[in-house]
């Protein structure tokens, strides 16, 4: 299987992220792994998408994750021009909302170049057409409403004021473009001074969440991943990871000082799972990151879902392996059924 993953820069990625594990993975089950970053990307006269991509030495198995990195960081890894026709899977990894100032122009383009890839056969995960449709959190509202937390989407202080005390003064604001936790506010009461000023700096970049607060989130959140519409499960074991803030932070997202612990999944997170399930399915969702507090979604990843090295560390089994196997059955469907069945349906079966 040829397999490429887009990255939003192959010198930024590091060897925790998913996107190492599952390529250095696959590199070792003898596929053929490419990494390219946005930039890398590119459109050729002969009519192909393709891009400058950088490839592991096939002849050689890496012990990590750390070393294969290492191999493909390296000045002395190999650029090697790939275009669509010779890819059996393109996986769109590249995280828009993680741009920085300067790279407005990368944002979409793995979408783009990704939607370029279906014209010619090649399976684009998660599906790209409706990546397009999520580039912000507003996506989040497509779903039902019994798995959100009552939100209010604007840029207007004076409905953001009513919201806060419609929500007895306890409430959550974040950009409507972001990731990582950038951005995220917990406004309570005595802070009622600073709502406008905490608004004013959220909405320089766009529009703003005020969401409820749920009074689980002190005790941090669940990261859920979810394969082809179901909880990915794996030797009796959920591909999950119990994600707690540092102290006196309300995000517990990793990159904003967070830890892992295991998760306990219970019923009413699978209860999550199948009431998003037929959404992601409609839009050809392959894989797919749920962040749950207590009965509540509080997001849905679905550009570069990480947690998989640390599920599989803290659960003991090896969670790149179902993935994989699913991949290369894809493959076999797509071989077998070519154009009559469309890139949303071969993304969840």
């Amino acid at each position: 299987m040829n397999i490429g993953f887009v990255v939003n820069d192959i010198k930024t990625e590091k060897p925790n992220y998913t996107t190492i594990f599952l390529a250095q993975r696959m590199h070792n089950a003898g596929h053929n792994v490419y990494l390219m970053g946005v930039g890398d990307l590119a459109y050729y006269p002969d009519g192909y998408m393709g891009a400058t991509a950088t490839k592991a030495d096939s002849k050689h198995k890496y012990k990590s994750e750390a070393t294969y990195l290492e191999a493909i960081q390296s000045d002395k890894a190999t650029k090697e021009r790939v275009t669509a026709p010779e890819l059996d899977v393109l996986m769109l990894r590249n995280d828009p909302s993680s741009e920085g100032e300067g790279r407005g122009w990368a944002q979409n383009a793995g979408i783009i170049f990704g939607q370029l890839a279906l014209r010619h056969g090649v399976i684009v995960l998660n599906d790209p057409t409706s990546l397009s449709d999520a580039v912000n959190k507003m996506y989040f509202q497509h779903f039902p409403e019994e798995v959100r937390p009552r939100t209010l989407i604007t840029r207007d202080k004076a409905e953001i004021k009513d919201f806060f005390n419609e929500q007895k003064n306890n409430i959550i604001l974040k950009p409507l473009q972001g990731s990582g936790g950038s951005g995220v506010f917990m406004v309570k009461k005595k802070d009622a001074t600073n709502l406008n000023q905490i608004v004013e700096a959220i909405s320089r970049d766009g529009y703003v969440i005020a969401q409820e607060y749920l009074p689980q989130a002190t005790g941090g959140d669940v990261r859920l991943i979810v394969m082809n519409g179901k909880a990915l499960e794996y030797k009796g074991k959920y591909c999950a990871i119990h994600r707690v803030g540092a102290e006196d932070d309300i995000r517990s997202n990793l990159h904003a000082g967070g830890s892992t612990q295991a998760a306990k999944i219970t019923q009413t997170m699978l209860d999550l799972v199948e009431l998003v399930r037929p959404k992601l399915i409609q839009d050809g969702m392959f894989l797919v990151g749920l962040d749950i507090v207590g009965d509540k979604l509080m997001e849905i990843n679905v550009f570069s879902p990480g947690g998989l090295s640390d599920a599989s560390r803290l659960e003991g089994v090896d969670f790149s392996e179902p993935i994989i196997a699913a991949l290369e059955r894809k493959v076999h469907y797509k071989r077998t059924y070519g154009t009559q069945i469309d890139n949303k349906t071969v993304s969840m079966i």
